[in-house]
């Protein structure tokens, strides 16, 4: 019956039955030998066997699609605390026919970090995620397992001061976001958390430990936005710190349709990324039923924003530049910094930042995500339309997040993330739903907006954020995947960027080691 199989079912199907030859004893003795501590191993490794294996494998899973017993597994879990324990498990695993997948927050919207079709172990950086501040040379060490909560509650405690232009979800894991570009509130003003890399520390597929002298500056400008998993297993940062005021200012504005948000949402497209630098201003488009007697499910828009000073300063600025937002004084607050931080990731800006060190999101569902970049003003036929779409889902919302400023300054080759001048805004897609049964409805709901919107925004390439991964796009079915298939995805998350990337994977990882569902191709060499 298998010789009727397509090949690249054949192909999946050996890989399955590759797992089982898996032998875990051996692993653990060249573990134990490459480790260099006789007791590391049953420090650092967690088995199928072992009552706390489920427990940690699902402890970071975010995307209840993957929370499930159909999901691939891993064979085992490496949580090290020290770099050699690393190159043990990458030695290891290549001498052992399994490969890796890393994960420090598990917010991979795919569950690639956790999730692999063929024999894999994860490398969970879970315990390697000290936050080392100094404040003097404006600059910091931070390891790839922590969060984004730990780094800003660890530069809160040494400096009033100092930033740093990351996301807002204080759950997502260091290492993937600053790997993928990563942005913020402050992005405007300073680029990508990866623009703002200044050094890293990688093991690579032989297992050595290199920082950016030792890696070369190919290897350092592909993971500072091209991702980390396609080169290495990249287990520390160091980042370069900006100083923020004394006093920042956040305000929001809600509107539905019935307030003439669409006009207001038209005329936030042509100004928002035209702002001044100091100024962030996104928009959150999503379904509400209204509390008066009408029950119709409308859309309603928030319009809410950063200011890099003072509400006196900030005023003039919004009424000489959109003035239709009818921002007031009692619509804003002026906090520290680190307060905004707590109040963009949804807690009380007057709690204290102790709430950041939490790994462990509230709440956790089903979701699908997809992105866009928009060029070019939506029509406001356009809009409506798309209001049409978004109701027909109401667990859907919208964020749309203004460019310009800072991002339009940094030439496109700069590093891998080529998203750049051109761009108006960013747009990523939700919708999140409650049971698996579900899971289709949506997903299939998810699909039809985003080819809706295709007139809409880019295109040759269609433009996508890569940390908002979707397979959609395209993916790797198996290791010597071709340039030309790659190039389905890989062309919308990195443009022109995309073949210089995968020269340097085929130069840093010329087995292709680093394999993954959309992890970089090796090029076959020239004949």
């Amino acid at each position: 019956m298998a010789a009727h199989l397509p090949l690249i079912f054949k192909i999946l199907l050996s890989f399955c039955y590759g797992a089982s030859s898996f032998d875990q004893v051996s692993f653990l003795q060249c573990f134990s030998l490459h480790s260099l501590q006789s007791n590391s191993t049953s420090l650092t490794i967690t088995t199928r066997n072992d009552p706390t294996y489920i427990s940690l494998l699902q402890s970071s899973i975010q995307n209840l699609r993957f929370l499930n017993t159909s999901s691939p597994s891993p064979q085992l879990i490496v949580t090290p605390v020290h770099p050699f324990q690393i190159q043990a498990a990458i030695v290891c695993s290549q001498k052992h026919g399994v490969h890796v997948r890393v994960r420090s927050g598990g917010h991979d919207y795919e569950g690639l970090s956790y999730v692999s079709q063929i024999p894999f172990i994860i490398i969970d950086l879970r315990n390697m995620r000290s936050v080392e501040v100094d404040v003097e040379k404006e600059c910091a060490w931070v390891e790839s397992g922590a969060t984004l909560g730990e780094l800003y509650y660890g530069i809160s405690q040494k400096s009033k001061f100092l930033g740093f232009p990351a996301g807002s979800c204080p759950t997502v894991g260091v290492g993937g976001h600053v790997s993928g570009g990563g942005f913020g509130t402050i992005f405007r003003k300073y680029g990508l958390a990866a623009d703002n890399v200044i050094d890293a520390k990688i093991v690579d597929v032989n297992g050595k430990i290199l920082d950016r002298k030792a890696m070369g500056e190919d290897i350092f400008w592909a993971i500072r936005g091209g991702g980390g998993a396609s080169f290495g297993v990249i287990f520390s940062w160091k980042i370069k710190l900006l100083p923020v005021p004394p006093t920042v200012t956040v305000f929001e504005v809600d509107k539905t349709i019935e307030e003439n948000a669409t006009m207001l949402l038209y005329k936030w497209q042509n100004v928002a990324h035209r702002l001044h630098e100091d100024l962030f201003l996104h928009a959150v488009i999503g379904v509400v039923t209204p509390s008066s007697t009408s029950a119709n499910k409308t859309i309603s828009i928030s319009f809410g924003g950063l200011y890099l000073g003072k509400i006196e300063r900030l005023l003039p600025l919004i009424r000489e530049t959109f003035p239709e937002l009818g921002l007031t004084r009692e619509s804003c607050t002026e906090m520290s910094w680190i307060q905004s931080v707590l109040y963009f990731a949804g807690f009380s800006q007057d709690g204290s930042p102790g709430v950041l060190l939490n790994r462990t999101q509230s709440s956790k569902s089903f979701f699908k995500a997809k992105s866009d970049y928009v060029t070019k003003p939506i029509s406001e036929t356009g809009l409506e339309g798309l209001w049409n779409k978004l109701i027909e889902d109401e667990a859907s919302y919208l964020i749309l997040t203004p460019y310009g400023g800072v991002m339009s300054q940094i030439p496109d080759s700069e590093t891998p993330f080529p998203h750049r001048r051109g761009n108006m805004y960013q747009i990523q897609y939700m919708v999140t739903w409650a049971s698996e049964e579900e899971s289709n409805q949506h997903i299939n709901w998810m699909r039809g907006l985003y080819d809706y919107m295709a007139p809409y925004v880019s295109s040759f390439p269609r433009a996508a954020y890569m940390n908002y991964r979707d397979l959609d796009l395209g993916r790797n079915y198996i290791v010597n995947t071709t340039y030309a298939q790659a190039s389905v995805w890989g062309l919308k998350y990195f443009k022109s960027n995309f073949r210089r990337l995968v020269k340097v994977k085929t130069a840093s990882d010329p087995t292709n080691f680093f394999w993954n569902e959309q992890s970089f191709p090796v090029l076959s060499p020239r004949r």
